[in-house]
């Protein structure tokens, strides 16, 4: 591995900064104190200009190389943390309660300031880079919100480069899918309105918790027996909350959970058999079901030679021979995909030591990755605006 020797002897103040974001973890568009110290820290390594406040607390940084290209490479980190309970029992642990960065966006965050910390000093390119630090991410439509406040048309971008962690993957690895690389999201919200009775005298109700017990079964039929063996979908119930009391049968169910898909047409069937299935059951039932469908993630789609461009990058860090671009699509989602329906380019998970999943309350980001990270950012905009 060749990290490069500049962001190297820097090393140690990336995980200064990802330890202290670590520690001040916060919810989507909520994201304040890390949105400031970014654009703090933006203006120290002498940007050209620092945005603050796109897509509410989005920052957005634009640099210019040495030369007078016109050629624009983008960049983007997330910011946003879970609403998690942190259980690492790391030292820098999360100080705000019920918050926890068990994503590593603080790590993103941290390797994106580490490339522009490099690249303002040097300048080593012909052109501009575009450093996008997006807020909410995890569901709550940041990248959408930042493209429709004017992202691209006030810094647009000829190519787009993002990256992810991923704990499940050798360390010093990295791999991108070309194409369709991560499932697009659906969440759904379903609400089921019975009549309530005393628990001894269940006759007198129409009970939402059989309605919906039974509904959750038959959502289960649209993968298995609706879906095209060869287009992948899943469909999950997430929650089902109905009830109070041991003696009271409840007058309202309500049960969420997402679908996720890698085709237009799986999601529109998909979504049509859940009112479908929901229409039926409430005919069935005599009882009224209210169902909320949206589309949240599209589907992320790697271009393929960007993708080939990006892995030949990474390969100047953590060598050719660790890495891939035959990862299989993953059927989580990422809203980065958003960006790339406007702007070509790629996405790609870099491994790290630690194997604790994502989105668990005691995963930890492995500080190796920080430098590594910032290295391929920085290398991706040095091949592809080469001086």
């Amino acid at each position: 591995m060749t990290v490069i020797p500049q962001i190297d002897s820097f090393a140690d103040d990336l995980t200064e900064i990802r330890h202290d974001l670590h520690a001040h973890p916060e919810l989507g568009f909520e994201e304040t104190r890390t949105a400031g110290i970014v654009a703090k820290k933006l203006q120290a390594y002498g940007l050209d200009e620092v945005h603050e406040g796109i897509g509410g607390t989005g920052v957005v940084g634009v640099l210019k190389g040495k030369g007078g290209g016109n050629r624009c490479v983008g960049l983007r980190a997330d910011m946003d943390a879970l609403p998690i309970t942190e259980a690492s029992g790391v030292a820098f642990a999360s100080q705000n309660a019920g918050r926890m960065h068990a994503c590593g966006h603080d790590g993103h965050t941290t390797m994106l300031l580490g490339a522009a910390r490099y690249l303002a000093a040097t300048r080593n390119f012909d052109g501009t880079v575009v450093f996008i630090f997006q807020p909410a991410e995890e569901g709550l439509g940041g990248a959408r919100r930042m493209i429709a406040e004017g992202l691209f048309d006030r810094f647009p971008c000829d190519e787009l480069y993002g990256m992810h962690n991923d704990p499940g993957a050798a360390a010093g690895t990295v791999g991108i899918t070309p194409g369709p690389g991560m499932a697009g999201a659906s969440f759904f919200d379903i609400a089921i309105k019975g009549i309530g009775s005393h628990a001894a005298m269940p006759q007198q109700s129409r009970d939402p918790i059989v309605v919906g017990a039974s509904l959750v079964q038959q959502l289960q039929t649209v993968v298995s027996r609706n879906t095209p063996p060869l287009k992948p979908v899943v469909l999950s119930v997430t929650t089902f909350n109905a009830g109070s009391a041991y003696n009271v049968v409840p007058d309202r169910a309500t049960i969420s959970g997402t679908i996720r898909y890698f085709h237009d047409d799986v999601i529109d069937m998909a979504e049509a058999r859940v009112r479908e299935l929901c229409a039926g059951i409430a005919s069935g039932f005599g009882v009224e079901i209210e169902v909320d469908i949206r589309n949240v993630f599209d589907v992320l789609i790697n271009d393929p030679d960007l993708s080939q461009a990006y892995a030949s990058a990474a390969g100047e860090i953590v060598g050719e021979a660790s890495t891939s671009l035959e990862i299989e699509p993953m059927t989580g989602s990422e809203d980065f995909a958003d960006m790339l329906k406007i702007v070509p380019g790629a996405y790609c998970r870099v491994g790290h030591a630690g194997n604790v999943p994502l989105h668990n309350p005691g995963f930890v980001l492995d500080d190796a990755i920080l430098p590594v990270g910032a290295s391929i950012f920085a290398r991706i905009v040095e091949r592809r605006l080469e001086a």
